[in-house]
């Protein structure tokens, strides 16, 4: 085991930063080899520069905003199995 006070290296501040930038390293070069890859699109607006990158993040913002809104509808009190 390791030492008390030791973060777990996941959510290590020098861990989470090396994370997100590589992560945003990932997209510039996905985005970058747009310039380079023809794609053969089914329609205009999948055929626009960076397409994949924008809808995904479109999607990924509109999952959440989804499942906030769900979990207001779907959540119970803190005591919900205490009351039986």
């Amino acid at each position: 085991m390791s030492e008390a006070g030791e973060k777990h290296w996941l959510v290590r501040p020098e861990t989470l930063r090396l994370l997100w930038r590589s992560g945003l390293a990932v997209l510039a070069l996905l985005v970058i080899g747009d310039f380079f890859v023809h794609g053969h699109p089914n329609s205009q607006i999948d055929g626009t520069f960076g397409f994949y990158a924008w809808y995904g993040l479109v999607t990924c913002v509109g999952m959440i905003l989804f499942a906030k809104a769900l979990g207001l509808f779907l959540k119970r009190k803190d005591t919900y199995y205490d009351d039986e």
